[in-house]
Order: C-alpha cells, then structure tokens, then sequence
C-alpha cells in the first residue's frame, strides 16, 4: 500500500459568489467565526495524518500563504505585550504543517487544478479536500476516508445523500454495496439532470487517490466550459481499479456560497464555547 502523507488544496478559484467581499481577499481567508475557512480544512488532514500539504493557488492568493507563514514582528509584539493565548495560537498556525504552494495560471476546473500538483506527488497516493466544503465531526472528515483505504489500498471519496431536486448540483454516483459498510463506485455524472441521474449519493468534496489517478488527469479531455473536469477521470479509474465511497458522518455545510456560510457561522457560533452564549442572547434580544 502506497503511504498516505499528502494533500492537496485547489484554492485558485475567484470567489466571485461572494463579491465585493472577495475583490482583494481570498475566499479562503473568511472567517467561519474565528478563523479562516482555509485553517479548518487544513487542521481536518492535520488530524488525518496528513502532515504535507500543497495549495493550489493563482493570482490575489498571497494572503494564504501569508497566514501560514511566520510573521516574527506579530510574534513579538504579542509576546511582548504579554498576550500570551493569541501569541500561542498565531505561533500554532505558522507551524502547523509544511505547506507547498503552486500556481494553477489558468481557471481549467477542478481536474486541471489537482493535475498542477503532480509533480510535488510523485508516486505516492495524496488526498484532496476542497476547503469551501466544511465538515464537522469528532472524527475528522479525512480520517474517516483514510480509515477505509488503509482496509481496501484502494481511492475513496466522500459523499452525501442529497434530495432529488438538488442532483444536479453535484457529482453524482453510481454504485453497488460490495459488502454491508463499503459502496464500490461504478462511474459517475457531474451535475445531471435529476430524471438522469444514477443515484442520490453526491461527491462532497474529499477525496484519497491511489497514483494512477493523477495519470489519468493528464489525458481528460476538457468538457462542458473548456474544464478539466475531475470526476471524468474517476469515472475512468473506477473502471481499472476499485474505487470506493464513504457516507461522510458530520455537520456539513456549503461554505463556498453565501447562504451555506452564513450558516456555518450561525450555527458553530452558537457552538463556541467562548461566543456561543453571547451569539444566543444577542439572537433572543434582536430576533
């Protein structure tokens, strides 16, 4: 079995959804209470095991990269000012993880932008995780798809079951139950039309890859929008090997659109347990 060491993070996409917040600032870099979205998905592969992490990035992303650096006069001022909790948790951050970064120069999809990472991959098989997709549980999102290749060797991805009128927002798959607990995934359909669609079961934005994966992305021909569309390239691999799906236990909300990251906010704020009574009778006195 291949080690499972690395991760990738497409973050290159423009955020226009929440313009004009995004104009200068990463989506990536909104805060979900009291850190950056981006933060959560990294500390879920951290959790997981994955200690190398690679952002895929573009053009206006340096405040990532930024945010996991270390920042020595932030440190010190901090230190010197004798806040102790917040020099902690800045020092945290910056040396979480080593971190790479690539620049996906072109908006070619989602499969073009795990393909940047190829060469930082090599021969090893490598998680994805898309950080606008936020997942909380006890146990981490990754290492509940880690806990499933390291019984089979074999790619995993996360789903959902979502309503038939929301299909065709989603990859969705088509599958069998190889036994009581494992979906073997057959092939897949980005976005189709609910009367068309295989099953309710939707990708939902976590993924491990054997190697033989990131081959198969160098030869996808762009579909609809001149995109190199990762799903094509798992349908093809579930073809030569077996791919597998995991029904992903946890809160789960769509970050990557306003609605999905009001309410994450809404709803962890309440769980803080710092803010969360404040946010309550805030709520109980303006509502």
């Amino acid at each position: 079995m291949k080690p499972l060491r690395k991760i990738i993070f497409p973050a290159a996409g423009m955020g226009s959804r929440f313009l004009p917040a995004t104009k200068a600032s990463p989506k990536e870099m909104l805060t979900i209470v009291d850190k950056p979205l981006i933060q959560y998905g990294v500390e879920e592969a951290l959790a997981a095991g994955m200690e190398q992490i690679v952002m895929v990035t573009g053009r206006g992303k340096r405040a990532i990269e930024d945010h996991f650096d270390i920042s020595a006069e932030l440190e010190a001022n901090l230190k010197s000012a004798g806040k102790s909790a917040l020099y902690q948790e800045v020092s945290r951050v910056a040396r979480m993880a080593e971190v790479a970064y690539v620049r996906q120069k072109e908006p070619l999809g989602l499969g073009h932008a795990v393909l940047c990472a190829h060469n930082w991959i090599g021969e090893e098989a490598f998680g994805v995780s898309l950080a606008d997709e936020l997942i909380i549980h006890e146990k981490p999102a990754m290492q509940q798809l880690r806990e499933v290749y390291e019984q089979t060797g074999c790619s995993v991805i996360g789903l959902i079951q979502v309503p038939q009128d929301q299909v065709y927002k989603y990859g969705i798959v088509e599958y069998h139950m190889e036994d009581k607990t494992l979906l073997r995934l057959t092939d897949m359909v980005e976005k189709p039309a609910a009367e068309v669609a295989p099953s309710h079961m939707a990708i939902v934005g976590r993924y491990i890859f054997t190697p033989r994966l990131m081959e198969l992305l160098k030869g996808v021909k762009p579909g609809r929008g001149g995109e190199i569309q990762l799903t094509d390239a798992i349908a093809t691999l579930a073809k030569e090997e077996p791919v597998y799906g995991v029904i992903l236990d946890g809160q789960r909300f769509d970050a990557g659109n306003p609605e999905g990251f009001l309410q994450a906010n809404a709803v962890l704020g309440l769980q803080h347990p710092v803010y969360g009574e404040t946010l309550r009778n805030a709520l109980k006195e303006h509502l």
